[in-house]
């Protein structure tokens, strides 16, 4: 099939039925000819079919000196075509990929501009997804990473909407040059150091002359994979279910799985349902650090293996993996007063404690562990502070943040363990509510 013949118009209107109740369409423009063929087919749609209000959004990496020019191209274009334009300039951070750095700078401003119910509309094609899987198999990317690009995701507070991923570019270029459109051309595109640049110009070139529909083709391979991807994300979540147990800790808001269930699985279906679950929470280990997971799956019951990772940390307790990031792995502060027991005491990177019930007379302080703390039970007498917590399984990574109550240098309760929280006669009770951690990426 001529692809340059398909229908654009209809084609797009179609893909982009089921989000027609949206608040608004942002576009993605960028003043090149994918982007602007993308406004200039929906601007035309909306002349002839009751659409959202279609909106276009710029961001502005200030990466070449070219590109300060862009901006005014797009206001020109954008007035043309009687659509709203918000510029957004962003400030990259450079690091080993200068090709990420931007991408990363460009979809946080993206996700900071997307309110509830709205989308964002980008105009990657079929050549791009095709680009993007041999990008990621040259790279060793298991199937979800060759996935390529999905059709649509959650953003910010909306969705992104990729909805040309089934056109080739040169339909692109065809409609383009039919309409007499005009659009920017980025020098950079030119720059074979960059990783997507080479495969575009040089290796595809060489590809097609062999395989003319290889760009096509790929873009298929790259649904398929998005579809056993997704098989393999249902076998996770059935996997998961039999781990995420109910646990006597679900107060901290700490995410954690049973460790029994896992261990029970075969190697590849244990890092699946990792993969999965962890997914939400850090960026993902290479196949070369997996054995973190191992050393802390086949830890003693008595050990306290640590898997670091890139947005936090997988601490081994009480038969549970438990997901640390955020504050749990800064230390808590000294000791604090606690001057007006009648109001909640908000702790330094450990939440707040409040006192219910007739409080006991002061001076009152929250500490932390040190070591040889001693407190007296009814009918226990004096009681290793170390030996109770034992008792309880309460996890390692808690106990040195569980605030403790003193009166003067008398410790008089543990916070949020039953028995050793109040008073002996029930008078009074002390709740500690810890600090919520960040469980998601950008």
């Amino acid at each position: 099939m001529n692809q340059s013949r398909i229908d654009l118009p209809t084609g797009l209107l179609t893909q982009l039925s089921p989000w027609r109740n949206a608040t608004a369409w942002h576009i993605a423009f960028s003043g090149g000819l994918d982007s602007t063929v993308l406004l200039h087919l929906l601007v035309s749609l909306s002349k002839h079919h009751t659409l959202p209000p279609i909106r276009a959004l710029h961001v502005h990496h200030g990466l070449q000196a070219a590109a300060d020019a862009w901006p005014e191209h797009c206001r020109r274009v954008c007035e043309a075509l009687g659509v709203p334009l918000h510029v957004v300039s962003v400030e990259v951070c450079l690091g080993a990929s200068l090709e990420r750095a931007a991408r990363e700078a460009r979809y946080a401003a993206f996700a900071a501009t997307l309110q509830a119910d709205e989308v964002l509309l980008t105009a990657q094609h079929q050549d791009d997804q095709a680009e993007t899987l041999l990008f990621r198999l040259l790279r060793g990317a298991g199937v979800r990473g060759l996935s390529a690009m999905p059709r649509q995701r959650p953003l910010g507070h909306g969705y992104l909407l990729r909805p040309l991923l089934e056109v080739s570019r040169a339909a692109l270029e065809a409609y383009a040059t039919q309409q007499g459109l005009n659009w920017i051309e980025d020098p950079s595109n030119d720059d074979l150091r960059y990783s997507r640049n080479y495969l575009r110009r040089r290796v595809f070139p060489l590809l097609a002359e062999h395989w003319p529909r290889a760009s096509m083709s790929l873009a298929r391979s790259a649904a398929h994979m998005s579809e056993a991807q997704d098989l393999l994300s249902d076998l996770a979540r059935l996997d998961l279910a039999a781990a995420a147990s109910p646990d006597a800790f679900d107060w901290l808001g700490v995410p954690s799985l049973e460790l029994a269930p896992l261990q029970a699985l075969s190697a590849a279906r244990q890092r699946n349902a990792l993969s999965h679950w962890l997914a939400a929470l850090t960026l993902l280990p290479d196949s070369d650090h997996w054995s973190g997971w191992d050393a802390l799956r086949d830890a003693a019951h008595d050990a306290r293996p640590i898997w670091r990772l890139a947005g936090g940390e997988l601490h081994r307790g009480g038969g549970r993996a438990w997901w640390l990031s955020d504050h749990w792995l800064r230390p808590v502060a000294g000791a604090v007063q606690w001057p007006d027991p009648t109001a909640a005491l908000y702790l330094p990177g450990n939440g707040r404690v409040t006192l219910n019930g007739q409080r006991p007379a002061g001076p009152l302080w929250i500490r932390y562990r040190q070591g040889g703390e001693v407190l007296q039970l009814p009918g226990r007498g004096h009681r290793d502070l170390k030996r109770l917590l034992n008792e309880r399984a309460v996890p390692a990574f808690v106990r040195g943040r569980l605030p403790l109550l003193y009166q003067g240098q008398r410790l008089l309760a543990v916070a949020n363990l039953g028995g050793l929280d109040c008073a002996a006669d029930g008078s009074w009770q002390l709740v500690w509510q810890p600090g919520s951690q960040d469980r998601g990426l950008s």
